[in-house]
């Protein structure tokens, strides 16, 4: 039971979160990921070496600290914990173990003189009220997912039956169920969980769905990274007639219904998840003003596909700039970043629409700090990370 006084004592450690957070969350996860080998296919080693991971864990113990009184002011960040979860399968069996090293880690960073019996145990009840939320909402999740028609629960198998190079970088792999069932509806921008064995060790990945849906199967079309273990083993080693693993489609970032201009911006491999929207709101008549930004040419997935859309189909507007273009490249639109001069100049007159960007995150600060700057309303700018969740401010 969370009292007031474990609730003014996890209050009173926010301007040590603040400080000291990260430094926390990294000895949390080296203690994690070290001690408890079960849970290592639940995380992406990428992420922890980068800092990415421990980052954005000290962000939302921060806001959780913060709003430990009005859970509900969290607003989006725990729908969005939530189907990262799902989309991961995160079972209640893993949650004690996650309590246990944060608060090991809270007491081995902080030091025992700040980190009291008193503030241990105000942790633990936090972590416990916390873990109760998310578990329950994880669980309706997963029934209405194994409820609905076409849906399951855990992994299901999923042959390629098709696997398609779209650029340099990126090949698409087309999944239909090995059981020849009906397929889980999604919407469009939403993303599909992976469970992969890479020389011999459990990995779990998320890919956005990078076509409509259609009842017959599931697009995901993915980046080879330099040092990526899934990617690169997705790109080298599965092969037509392959079965993969997947968890049930999942994801807050989808398409809303409007009648207002849409505009998607994409930046690299964030053109994913756009196409799916694309492709519904191509069902309807609102104006579309497709942005995408790429370093050249040979990486630009998918332009021969939004050309072809765009030439059946006089509602959508597509603009193209190259960071670096090849001598070939000589069908782009611009060259260098998308600054904000451009984004006027690409976005339609009015500034009352609905914007939605993805690409890395330096792309999507400044494409934020663009949006608000041309009076895009903030509301109407939304947006997902490929990997953990971090502040664009």
């Amino acid at each position: 039971m969370l009292s007031p006084e474990h609730r003014a004592i996890v209050k009173a450690t926010v301007p040590l979160l603040e400080t000291g957070g990260e430094a926390l969350t990294t000895h949390f996860y080296q203690t994690l990921l070290s001690e408890y080998p079960t849970v290592r296919p639940l995380f992406n080693q990428a992420h922890q070496q980068s800092g990415d991971q421990p980052r954005a864990l000290a962000n939302t113990v921060l806001m959780y600290a913060r709003h430990i009184d009005q859970l509900e002011l969290l607003g989006g960040l725990v729908s969005q914990i939530v189907n990262k979860h799902v989309a991961l399968n995160i079972l209640p069996e893993h949650y004690p173990i996650v309590g246990a090293c944060l608060l090991r880690a809270i007491r081995e960073v902080l030091g025992p003189q700040i980190a009291t019996d008193a503030v241990i145990e105000a942790w633990r009840a936090a972590y416990h009220q916390l873990a109760i939320v998310l578990m329950g909402l994880e669980e309706n999740v997963y029934v209405e997912k194994e409820m609905a028609n076409g849906g399951w629960r855990g992994t299901r198998p999923f042959v390629v039956a098709r696997k398609v190079c779209e650029s340099d970088e990126i090949t698409s792999f087309y999944l239909c169920p090995v059981d020849g069932g009906e397929m889980l509806e999604f919407q469009p921008g939403q993303y599909i969980g992976l469970r992969l064995i890479v020389d011999g060790e459990e990995i779990r990945r998320n890919y956005s769905l990078s076509a409509a849906p259609n009842g017959r199967e599931y697009r995901i079309s993915v980046k080879r990274e330099p040092n990526g273990k899934a990617s690169n083993f997705l790109h080298d080693c599965v092969t037509e007639g392959a079965t993969l693993d997947l968890f049930p489609p999942s994801g807050e970032f989808t398409l809303k219904h409007s009648d207002k201009p849409l505009v998607l911006i994409s930046g690299g491999v964030g053109i994913t998840p756009m196409l799916a929207m694309l492709d519904a709101g191509l069902q309807t008549s609102r104006p579309i003003h497709f942005i995408h930004a790429a370093r050249h040419g040979g990486v630009h997935a998918f332009r021969q596909l939004i050309d072809d859309l765009a030439n059946r189909h006089a509602q959508l507007k597509r603009f193209y700039v190259y960071e670096r273009p090849r001598q070939q490249d000589d069908a782009y639109q611009a060259n260098g970043y998308l600054d904000e001069a451009r984004l006027v100049e690409w976005m339609p007159a009015t500034r009352d629409v609905d914007a939605y960007f993805v690409g890395p995150m330096l792309f999507m600060k400044a494409v934020k700090r663009h949006l608000m700057a041309i009076g895009v309303p903030e509301k109407q700018s939304r947006y997902e990370f490929f990997g953990p969740a971090a502040a664009l401010d």
